[in-house]
């Protein structure tokens, strides 16, 4: 195992789910390495985010991106930053999972559309865990 995970949630787009980034963060953990823990950081504020350099932000990221061997993205919150970095990791031919709560969003059809990506919903925190378990798997 000990695959180099890219974990992507919306940080500037809304902390509204930090909690459960922080959690799925943890479950990776136990397994493989989180190369972007800070999205699960519950101490980061939305204010916090533009006290560092956009540009060292932008550097870190896509390098992480570079390093990583799959991305695994919550979507169910609108992010400008995760749709970047998906599309970026998809220019890399990285793998791609993006997970959503379908019944609290619509997907976005460039997502949605976007045969590249594997795309799950899940309903409950469980569920997203053992869908992680899956890829993690493989």
């Amino acid at each position: 195992m000990n695959k180099k995970v890219y974990f992507a949630g919306s940080i500037r787009g809304g902390r509204e789910d930090a909690l459960l980034y922080r959690d799925m963060i943890r479950h990776i953990s136990r397994t493989d390495t989180v190369l972007t823990e800070q999205v699960g950081d519950l101490s980061r504020s939305l204010k916090e985010q533009g006290r560092e350099g956009d540009e060292l932000i932008y550097l870190q990221d896509t390098e992480l991106l570079r390093q990583c061997d799959l991305v695994i993205a919550e979507c169910t919150r609108p992010s400008l930053g995760v749709g970047y970095e998906l599309a970026y990791a998809e220019k890399l031919g990285k793998p791609v999972y993006i997970f959503y709560r379908h019944r609290e969003c619509e997907l976005s059809a460039m997502l949605a559309g976007n045969r590249y990506f594997r795309i799950e919903s899940y309903d409950t925190k469980e569920e997203l865990l053992k869908k992680t378990d899956l890829i993690l798997e493989r």
